[in-house]
């Protein structure tokens, strides 16, 4: 905690208090010391910041929770469309064998191709005819 508080440039009352209020959250060694991690030491700078300028605890403790919540949704915004993207280019894949296997053969999709693989498709062919 001494660490941490030097760190932010407060003192380590200020840390026991702002973990007491919730809006730091500390970690127990093995043998139950606490202690933060860098992100806890951004959080403790970006408090001390908001209380430069005036904003109250309940304020801040506000604006964290946002932010948390944002880094949440960015968060399951990115899982899911890798998950998408994964799906694609497993479709595309499968497009690009059959054509390579058929490739003297007038080529026939019997396989339904998700929208999001035939935008891609058309993407990616506008970009090598042009």
């Amino acid at each position: 905690m001494g660490e941490l508080a030097q760190l932010a440039n407060v003192t380590k009352r200020t840390v026991d208090y702002y973990t007491n209020l919730g809006l730091l959250q500390a970690r127990r060694s093995s043998s139950n010391y606490r202690y933060y991690t860098e992100d806890e030491l951004e959080r403790l700078r970006l408090i001390v910041e908001y209380k430069r300028n005036k904003y109250t605890l309940e304020e801040i403790k506000v604006f964290l929770l946002k932010k948390e919540q944002e880094e949440t949704d960015v968060e399951q915004a990115r899982q899911e469309l890798t998950c998408k993207l994964t799906h694609i280019n497993q479709e595309l894949k499968e497009v690009i064998s059959f054509l390579e296997k058929n490739k003297h053969n007038k080529p026939m999709l019997n396989q339904p191709v998700s929208h999001e693989s035939v935008t891609l498709i058309q993407s990616l062919t506008a970009l090598f005819l042009v």
